[in-house]
């Protein structure tokens, strides 16, 4: 039997696609934060039939929640503070993507220089354009 304690203050994610927390503990930054991180993997899900799930504990300043949103819809994010849930909440859709995904278009200038960020942005019709060259990201990241 798996036993991970409970958190007295941080966030729990929840409702990760199984399989998928380590590129999501990237993704966030995690690895820069001094703090416990657990990450569980590939658990019983009555309504996914199995996910994964990263408990944080400690100060979480700094930690890139709003990828979230991008990255898998059906994410629930907890806020603990001593030891109970105080808010509860799906991210959204965050306006601006950095370094998350990469720009397809040769001629853009992400694809020449090497230390340019891939940055795109939210348009008004609900899809990310890169703010160099203005491609439409085609696909979702898994």
């Amino acid at each position: 039997m798996l036993n991970i304690d409970e958190i007295q203050n941080g966030i729990v994610i929840d409702h990760i696609q199984a399989g998928t927390s380590m590129h999501l503990y990237d993704l966030m930054g995690l690895d820069s934060l001094d703090c416990g991180v657990a990450i569980i993997r590939n658990v019983r899900s009555n309504k996914m039939g199995k996910k994964d799930i990263i408990k944080i504990e400690g100060d979480i300043t700094g930690l890139k929640l709003d990828v979230l949103g991008y990255l898998d819809p059906n994410i629930t994010i907890a806020e603990i503070r001593d030891g109970k849930i105080v808010r509860k909440e799906k991210p959204s859709l965050p306006k601006r993507l950095v370094n998350v995904v990469r720009c397809n278009n040769p001629r853009c200038i992400t694809s020449i220089e090497e230390e340019c960020d891939h940055i795109f942005e939210l348009s008004e019709n609900g899809r990310y354009r890169c703010i160099y060259c203005e491609q439409e990201l085609q696909v979702k990241p898994r």
